[in-house]
């Protein structure tokens, strides 16, 4: 009985999650990105944590001229968090992480 109802509950869990993702703007998603990351290097978790960071790289925009030179800096920073977090520094990847979403939150007033 236990099982049942504890995998009932996990479905509701990942429908409320779905409908969160699917109705969430570019910047929420963002910073749920970012809150990710930062959970998995607090959790030492080195495949999550990259896998987030990869996700930040993937979004990166290259193409615009005025958003190419930033996109750059935040490339390097994410590599960099990677290395680190191969390394196994994640106290670094954690700081670096928590400053960038902080700035994010900030400019999009959220």
């Amino acid at each position: 009985m236990y099982s049942l109802k504890s995998s009932l509950t996990q479905k509701r869990l990942n429908q409320y999650l779905v409908k969160e993702i699917m109705e969430a703007t570019p910047q929420q998603l963002l910073l749920k990105i970012y809150d990710f990351a930062l959970l998995n290097a607090q959790r030492k978790n080195i495949e999550k944590t990259n896998a987030a960071l990869q996700e930040l790289i993937n979004s990166l925009n290259f193409e615009d001229e005025k958003a190419s030179e930033i996109s750059t800096g935040l490339f390097r920073l994410y590599q960099y968090c990677q290395d680190q977090s191969r390394k196994k520094n994640f106290e670094i990847v954690y700081k670096i992480l928590s400053g960038l979403r902080d700035s994010w939150k900030s400019a999009f007033n959220m």
